[in-house]
């Protein structure tokens, strides 16, 4: 039985470097810190939140996941797991992960918004409860710097499409130009 299990785990990514004893470890320590937070949490009678706080908790959990997953400052704590592979736009780096099983893991979990999100959402979560008017503040201070990265994504989009079409305007011109005198349109 257990050399069934071993060739499983084996074949399943044969082509593909995936550390899944890692994943193992990383979903075993989840499921740990999550029950741990979960008992700790809800020991004492807390309000429940409200919708202002799951939306800031949302909105923050998104950021906080992309400032340690993408951006250049963060790199220290990404470089003993991942390798630099590039620029991304919007100040934003590509990373990928680097070595086997814990590393590995750490490593795609430091590179990946996505992934990341649960423990951040987890951990938010847990301080939001236990210090709200601290994670507040937090949260808030996150969702400011989201919605200024909106629109510095907003505004770009549209100088870059006023450029394209100030482009545009000028050949056209040029081309009217050109044409000689007295000839049709």
């Amino acid at each position: 039985m257990m050399n069934e299990i071993a060739k499983s785990f084996r074949e399943y990514a044969s082509r593909d470097d995936v550390p899944l004893g890692g994943y193992a470890g990383a979903m075993g320590a989840f499921t740990v810190v999550l029950a741990a937070v979960s008992w700790g949490v809800t020991r004492k009678k807390r309000p429940e939140p409200g919708l202002m706080d799951i939306t800031l908790l949302g909105v923050g959990t998104h950021k906080l996941s992309r400032i340690i997953t993408k951006d250049f400052v963060t790199a220290p704590l990404r470089a003993p797991f991942t390798v630099r592979r590039g620029k991304d736009g919007a100040g934003e780096v590509i990373d990928e992960p680097r070595g086997k099983q814990v590393r590995g893991s750490l490593g795609y979990l430091l590179t990946c918004p996505y992934c990341l999100g649960p423990w951040l959402g987890t951990g938010l979560s847990a301080l939001l409860a236990v210090r709200p008017t601290t994670t507040r503040f937090v949260l808030r201070m996150l969702t400011a710097v989201t919605i200024s990265d909106f629109l510095h994504l907003a505004y770009s989009r549209l100088n870059e499409s006023r450029k394209t079409v100030l482009a545009e305007r000028k050949v056209q011109e040029r081309e009217v130009r050109a044409q000689p005198r007295g000839a049709l349109r």
